[in-house]
């Protein structure tokens, strides 16, 4: 049996993408090993259908943690018998691409975002330019690289001239969970549920919204699921505007878990700020969880989310990431049934068609062209 290593540099707890890639490679006949790293406060992950891996650094973050990596996963890598390595963004691909040279084994590249795009780089030309130096080296060598949307494809295609398979982050199909989480988290059943789910960074519109909570409806409440950088800030935030019953935090939740959080609500959210060329062009997991679950979004009418919300009629758009009109807005679609229970309903065809039964048709092509 073949054998694939795929590598992050996140502790595995939460990334479906990098699971649905790793699911797919399984029923392709691999036998597969997802490579992470291990934090003091990871979570136990809960058993799937291959194996998984997760190194101890001395390092947690910053240059240190980045070099200390790529030195470990390209030991790593050397050390284990592979017929195919995939790496995952830049961050994971010096130790893959130069693994893969000294052990002639195949790479797949897959990048989740444009890299030096990330909010986390914005103001860091320093930091940037050594990423840059990577993927100036490394892309233009690249036979296998796949992408999450097409802007982002785009871009690297402009940049290094080379051929990128679009891959988009949808989910497993499914068919919708019941609303007793709410129940679970003590929210009343007759409370309305406004959901963020994801990543907790910066420039997610979240502080707006939070702040928003003091002008929207009393029956609601905004619900936090996942953490990030800034949990910390936003949990001071709550107490600072004295929010601790409007605004829930449910910390790291196991993607296993998470389509039961994401089936309690009635809006979800992905109201992230125009900043940055990665939220520009971004189609996150989140935008993509609520479709499936049938949940009504309130989005930012970036390209890709826009498309896909006036192709199907499954929601609206911000127009100001203002406390009080953000509230207006929320106010609003709670209090129009009619038109949330239309959504959906459109959300049926939307949640047939963008599920990823049908996206994995896309890697199990790139699959037959490496072998």
């Amino acid at each position: 049996m073949k054998t694939a290593i795929v590598a992050v540099t996140n502790d595995l707890t939460t990334d479906q993408r990098v699971h649905r890639t790793c699911t797919a490679l399984s029923q392709s006949g691999y036998r597969v090993i997802l490579v992470g790293r291990r934090l003091r406060e990871s979570l136990t992950l809960k058993p799937r259908e291959y194996a998984t891996d997760r190194l101890r650094l001395l390092c947690d973050k910053g240059p240190g943690f980045y070099a200390e990596y790529n030195i470990r996963l390209f030991f790593y890598l050397l050390s284990k018998k592979a017929d195919l390595f995939v790496t995952n963004d830049t961050d994971t691909l010096p130790a893959g691409y130069f693994a893969s040279l000294l052990r002639r084994v195949p790479l797949l590249h897959d990048c989740h975002e444009y890299f030096r795009g990330v909010p986390e780089l914005v103001g860091r030309p320093a930091v940037t330019r050594a990423w840059k130096f990577f993927e100036d080296l490394i892309f233009p060598r690249l036979k296998h690289v796949v992408a999450v949307n097409d802007p982002v494809a785009d871009l690297y295609r402009h940049e290094y001239g080379i051929t990128i398979e679009v891959i988009r982050n949808v989910p497993f199909s499914r068919e919708p969970e019941d609303r007793s989480q709410k129940e679970v988290m003590g929210i009343p059943a007759d409370r309305k549920v406004i959901l963020y789910q994801g990543a907790v960074n910066v420039d997610r519109g979240l502080e707006e919204v939070i702040r928003a909570m003091r002008y929207v409806r009393q029956d609601a409440v905004f619900v936090i699921a996942g953490t990030g950088d800034i949990i910390t800030d936003l949990r001071q935030l709550v107490s600072e505007e004295q929010l601790g019953d409007r605004v829930l935090f449910t910390g790291q939740i196991p993607f296993q878990e998470l389509p039961k959080y994401t089936a309690m609500a009635d809006i979800g959210l992905s109201v992230e700020k125009e900043v940055g060329i990665n939220y520009q062009n971004c189609l996150p997991n989140k935008f993509l969880d609520y479709i499936q679950a049938r949940v009504p979004v309130l989005v930012t009418p970036f390209a890709e989310m826009k498309k896909i919300v006036e192709q199907y009629g499954i929601g609206r758009f911000v127009k100001d990431h203002e406390p009080e009109h953000l509230a207006q807005q929320l106010d609003e679609m709670l209090g129009d049934e009619e038109a949330l229970a239309g959504y959906r309903r459109n959300m049926e065809q939307a949640a047939h068609d963008l599920c990823w039964e049908n996206e994995r048709n896309v890697l199990f092509r790139v699959l037959n062209q490496i072998h």
